[in-house]
C-alpha cells in the first residue's frame, strides 16, 4: 500500500473511530450515562490503595481496560477518540499498525480485574477500532479492598467507598449497643474517620476531668448526648438539611462543627453558641429553591 493510500487510510479510519466516540456519547446520554473513561487520579483519590506490585508484560482484554491515567476526558468509555486534537498521534499510530510495524507494549495500572492506561491510550485506540481483543501492557497492580466494576460512575464507586468506610466503623467499634448509630449516615467519603476524630477529641476532654480513664462506651454516649444530638437538633430547628439536597443530616453536623471552630478562630473566643454556628451556616451557605431544583434535574441527568 503506498503511503498515499495509507494516509487517506488512516484519516478514513480516525473519522470513523470520532463517529463511534460521537453516537457513544449521544447514546449515554439519552440512557443518563457519563461517557467519559474513568479517571485513573478520581479513583485512587477515592479508594487510596495500600500498596502496589509490578506484574510484567501481558496481554491483556482490551475489553478489561476501563479508564486512563491522563486521558480520561479525550476517549469514549469504548476507547474511541472525542476530539480532534488526537488526529495526527492517532493516525500515526495506525498507519504503524497498517504496515505491520511492531510498537512498544502499552503500560498500565491494575485494579482488581481492571486496567487504567498509563501510557499507549492512543495505541489502545487504534487496537480497539481495529477490532483486537487482546493487547500487550506492562502491569502495575494496585492493591484496594474496594472492588470495581465495569460500567461504574464515579458516583456509584463514591458510594462503594462511603459504605466501606461505614462498614469499617461499624465492625472496630460496637456503637450499635451505645447510640443510635443508624440515624448517622454521611454522603461523602472520610467522614466516619472524621467523627471518630471527635470522639475521641470529647474523650480527651473528659478525661482530663477525672483520675479515672473514661470508658470508650462512655465518651461515645457523652459525646452524642453533649455535641452530636444538640447540632442535629438546632439543624432540624432551622430546616437545615432541605436547603441541602442529596445530603444527610451527618454531613450537616461536620459541616457545622468545622463552621464553630472557624467562627471561634475568627473570633479569637471560645463563646461561640452552637446556635449561632448554625444559623451562620445557614444564612452563609444555604441554597434557594431554584439551585435545589435545578441541582436535582442535575444530579439526575448528568450522573457521574
Amino acid at each position: 500500500m503506498g503511503d498515499y493510500n495509507i494516509s487517506a487510510q488512516t484519516e478514513e479510519n480516525f473519522e470513523k473511530a470520532k463517529n463511534r466516540a460521537r453516537i457513544q456519547v449521544i447514546l449515554s446520554k439519552l440512557k443518563w450515562e457519563n461517557s467519559d473513561l474513568l479517571s485513573l487520579y478520581e479513583v485512587t483519590e477515592l479508594i487510596k490503595p495500600r500498596g502496589q506490585s509490578y506484574l510484567g508484560v501481558k496481554s491483556i482484554p482490551i475489553k478489561d481496560i476501563i479508564g486512563s491515567e491522563g486521558r480520561a476526558r479525550d476517549f469514549s468509555k469504548a476507547f474511541y477518540p472525542k476530539k480532534e486534537l488526537l488526529k495526527e498521534r492517532w493516525k500515526s499510530i495506525d498507519k504503524a499498525h497498517l504496515q505491520f510495524i511492531d510498537l512498544p507494549s502499552i503500560s498500565v495500572y491494575k485494579l482488581g480485574q481492571w486496567y487504567f492506561v498509563r501510557d499507549g491510550n492512543h495505541r489502545v485506540s487504534v487496537a480497539k477500532s481495529q477490532g483486537s481483543e487482546f493487547i500487550d501492557a506492562e502491569i502495575v497492580e494496585l492493591d484496594s479492598q474496594i472492588p470495581l466494576k465495569k460500567g461504574m460512575t464515579m458516583r456509584d464507586l463514591r458510594k462503594k467507598v462511603i459504605d466501606f468506610e461505614r462498614n469499617e466503623f461499624l465492625n472496630q467499634y460496637n456503637f450499635k449497643d451505645i447510640i443510635p448509630i443508624d440515624e448517622i449516615v454521611f454522603s461523602a467519603t472520610g467522614m466516619y474517620s472524621e467523627v471518630l476524630n471527635h470522639i475521641y477529641v470529647h474523650k480527651y476532654y473528659m478525661n482530663e476531668k477525672t483520675d479515672k480513664e473514661i470508658p470508650f462506651d462512655r465518651a461515645v454516649k457523652s459525646w452524642y448526648k453533649n455535641v452530636y444530638f444538640p447540632i442535629i437538633d438546632e439543624c432540624r430547628k432551622l430546616k437545615l438539611l432541605t436547603s441541602f439536597p442529596g445530603n444527610t443530616e451527618g454531613d450537616l453536623y461536620i459541616w457545622i462543627v468545622r463552621h464553630w471552630d472557624d467562627l471561634k478562630n475568627m473570633s479569637g473566643s471560645q463563646n461561640v453558641s452552637i446556635e449561632s454556628a448554625a444559623l451562620d451556616y445557614k444564612q452563609r451557605f444555604a441554597k434557594g429553591y431554584w439551585y435545589r431544583f435545578f441541582k436535582r434535574i442535575g444530579d439526575f441527568l448528568f450522573k457521574k
